[in-house]
């Protein structure tokens, strides 16, 4: 089966291939959303797992998908082969810290009072889902540059490997899904809506999917700093947003086995199809 999927994407344009594999992860953001159809409510433990094995799933990618391809594309040695993949993580860093200090938003587990961003008279629910949001601009950016390096011809760069990332970050999408659409329906919105706003979070994937893949494919030379700048965004993304979610229960220990699961699928996509 998946062999089938890599021969398929192989036969069409990446830069499609970027665009289909990035609506893949937002469908699956979208069924998480769906199980607000059939229950109002989620156990706190569970949910704080599948938020661990989302951020093992983008510690996985960022090395595994895209620091250590950038790395070993870079021309030189030593010092100078690592400094695109250092100036580009770094510089995907400080644009979410960007993000972060300027888009009104609130993590999924914080009160109200705790909202992050320039001061807003947006509801809660925007809120939540502007935080989701920023969650899936790297992944969105992360497959769409894989696929763009691919365009490129860069043989560091392979169908497999983006592929893998796809399936990676759409495996976690789906409990982000459920993330936003189950505490909507418990503040008492109505199902449809809180499935709109949990699916709608995703919907910039496949958005910066395509212009990293249409990035990359122009600019050659840029792809192991676009490599290492989608790292570098999705690691600040766990770091200041994922984990602090999953640190606020007693289910501390639930969601960091979550984290090790994450990172272990995630590792294993990668290295069998890449």
């Amino acid at each position: 089966m998946l062999d089938q999927i890599i021969n398929y994407f192989q036969s069409i344009d990446p830069i499609l291939a970027a665009l289909y594999a990035s609506l893949f992860t937002w469908i699956l953001t979208a069924l998480g959303a769906a199980l607000v159809f059939f229950f109002k409510g989620m156990n706190r433990g569970l949910l704080d797992g599948m938020l661990g094995f989302t951020g093992g799933v983008m510690v996985a990618a960022s090395f595994w998908s895209l620091l250590a391809p950038g790395i070993e594309m870079s021309p030189g040695e030593g010092f100078v082969k690592v400094i695109p993949a250092a100036i580009g993580f770094g510089l995907g860093a400080l644009f979410l810290f960007g993000l972060d200090k300027i888009l009104p938003h609130l993590h999924i587990n914080f009160k109200e009072t705790e909202k992050e961003g320039v001061k807003s008279p947006w509801h809660r629910t925007t809120l939540l889902v502007l935080a989701i949001t920023m969650h899936n601009i790297p992944e969105g950016l992360a497959v769409g540059v894989l696929f763009g390096g691919v365009a490129a011809g860069i043989p560091e760069a392979t169908i497999g490997g983006a592929v893998a990332l796809a399936l990676g970050i759409g495996i976690q999408n789906f409990p982000e899904g459920i993330a936003v659409s189950m505490p909507l329906r418990r503040q008492g919105v109505s199902r449809f809506k809180s499935f709109w706003y949990g699916q709608l979070s995703a919907i910039v994937e496949p958005i910066a999917a395509v212009l990293g893949a249409l990035a990359v494919t122009f600019f050659t030379p840029i792809l192991p700093y676009a490599l290492a700048f989608a790292a570098g965004a999705m690691i600040f993304v766990v770091v200041e947003e994922v984990i602090p979610e999953t640190q606020r229960d007693k289910y501390t220990d639930v969601a960091t086995l979550g984290f090790i699961g994450g990172f272990i699928v995630m590792m294993t996509l990668d290295v069998a199809l890449g």
